[in-house]
């Protein structure tokens, strides 16, 4: 599976951004996608997971702000994120789980995109 993560950039607090996160690969429709991101100095969080027809996980952090969503296609993931804040600056990146439910740990994820650059300036 492979993953290119797009849709970063610079906005001010309060703005939305819409990221993608494009899947391919023969088993990308039915893998997991989990959304990461990592600050610097800090470590890799969890932000949002999806997998088609099961459950959605949400950090705490992304709720009520953040939502994930896939295209009809199945195999790209959106991460739509409302009413950013400066604390949300980070590079996000998208990971697939090939076997399995969607998961909040990092360890779980066999592959992983490049990252995309998110910068919520105050």
């Amino acid at each position: 599976v492979q993953l290119q993560a797009s849709g970063g950039g610079l906005v001010q607090a309060g703005d939305s951004l819409r990221l993608s996160c494009a899947a391919s690969g023969r088993t990308s429709s039915n893998s997991a996608i989990g959304w990461f991101r990592q600050a610097p100095g800090k470590e890799r969080e969890f932000v949002a997971a999806d997998k088609w027809g099961g459950t959605t996980y949400y950090a705490d952090f992304a709720k009520g702000r953040f939502t994930i969503s896939r295209g009809s296609a199945r195999n790209t993931v959106y991460l739509q994120m409302n009413s950013l804040k400066p604390e949300d600056t980070a590079v996000y990146f998208c990971a697939a789980r090939t076997t399995g439910w969607a998961s909040r740990s990092p360890d779980e994820y066999d592959y992983w995109g490049q990252g995309t650059q998110v910068t919520v300036s105050s």
